[in-house]
């Protein structure tokens, strides 16, 4: 099955089934102007435009395919439960096949049994030999012996009746679940293969509109999943509501946090000319533990932490030095994009590498 990491994979799955007209009229157009000497600013715009829709379109791409793979895996429960019925029929048979040996052995004395007695009372019934005493307990016993032979016989019927239906079902089952396992096999590939291809033919668009590392991330990070990140427990927020940062590690924000540090990122870079230093960012429940365990008393507790809402940064690079060029240039800048250094992080406990998004507004 694919692996739901929507925000920044499934997002692209099944864009270029609607963009590629769209991209392909856009690079017409503005192959055009550019023929035509059209303006540079109008160029400009339409590449905007594209991009917008292309962000527009990712969104719609990543609610159809994780529709999609419910639907899949709704059909794999059903499959499940089917399977679970098939191994009890298939029980049940097996049982109605041993109680049906069990009876076919005394089945057949009862019969031998009631021939011979059924032959010895009808030569006195007609001879009218013997005791009539014995007759009348012969006969009392060849009856029981018949009824006790019907109600064998009975139950040897209602078993193969059983047998067959179970059998008959069985089959069914069987039939029916190698078909559906095809089929979802089929669904399987056929969204591995769509997923490889209209990812690559998205890659190649990106390329051809010269789209930067920032604006690929900022595509693939979908800020109206924000709203439902906050839903989560701290500590708790499934991945697809977490964009991945530039940096090295895989480190990851909170959507809304994630798409204000890329712009933060980016005017770090032209100061300093490189990314900025990332230690740690979003922090799971049990990672905050493991912090926690290593600094009693100094580390939030598990459960209130920033990180643990996707929402908090641990910087380096100079960062981490209070005074610093690095740390100044934040504490003068990072406003502008939401970032703050809050007050506790200046004392208790002294934390210059701890920046915070949004906390005024949560």
């Amino acid at each position: 099955m694919p692996n739901p990491r929507s925000a920044a994979l499934t997002a692209v799955f099944l864009v270029m089934a609607t963009l590629s007209s769209h991209a392909a009229d856009a690079a017409m157009g503005g192959a055009a102007d550019a023929a035509s000497g059209g303006v540079a600013d109008a160029a400009s715009g339409g590449r905007a435009d594209t991009l917008e829709s292309l962000r527009r379109e990712a969104s719609k791409a990543r609610d159809q395919l994780e529709k999609a793979t419910d639907q899949m895996k709704g059909r794999q429960k059903e499959l499940a439960s089917s399977q679970v019925k098939l191994r009890g029929t298939l029980k049940d048979l097996a049982g109605a096949e041993a109680e049906l040996n069990r009876i076919r052995e005394p089945l057949a004395r009862l019969a031998n049994s009631s021939y011979q007695q059924s032959g010895a009372a009808g030569s006195m019934a007609i001879f009218g030999g013997g005791d009539p005493g014995q007759a009348l307990r012969s006969t009392a016993d060849v009856t029981l012996l018949a009824q006790s032979q019907q109600a064998l016989v009975d139950r040897a019927d209602e078993l193969q009746d059983r047998r067959q239906r179970l059998a008959s079902t069985a089959q069914d089952l069987q039939s029916r679940n190698a078909v559906e396992q095809t089929r979802l096999q089929q669904d399987v590939d056929g969204l591995k293969s769509k997923s490889a291809q209209l990812t690559q033919q998205l890659n190649a668009m990106l390329d051809k509109l010269a789209v930067s590392r920032q604006k690929r991330l900022e595509l693939g990070c979908d800020k109206s999943l924000a709203a439902d990140a906050k839903k989560f427990p701290n500590g708790l927020i499934p991945a697809k509501y977490l964009c991945p940062l530039p940096q090295k590690g895989g480190h990851k924000l909170r959507a809304d946090a994630a798409l204000t540090f890329y712009k933060l990122n980016a005017a770090y870079k032209r100061r300093f000319g490189r990314d900025m230093c990332v230690t740690d960012a979003y922090r799971s429940l049990s990672e905050q533990h493991a912090v926690y365990a290593n600094r009693p008393g100094f580390a939030a507790v598990p459960g209130t932490s920033n990180h643990g809402k996707g929402q908090a940064l641990d910087l380096c690079g100079g960062v981490q030095s209070s005074g610093s060029l690095q740390f100044n240039w934040m504490e003068a800048h990072a406003g502008k994009y939401g970032w703050i250094h809050p007050a506790w992080a200046y004392s208790n406990p002294f934390e210059p590498w701890h920046w915070e998004f949004g906390t005024e507004n949560e």
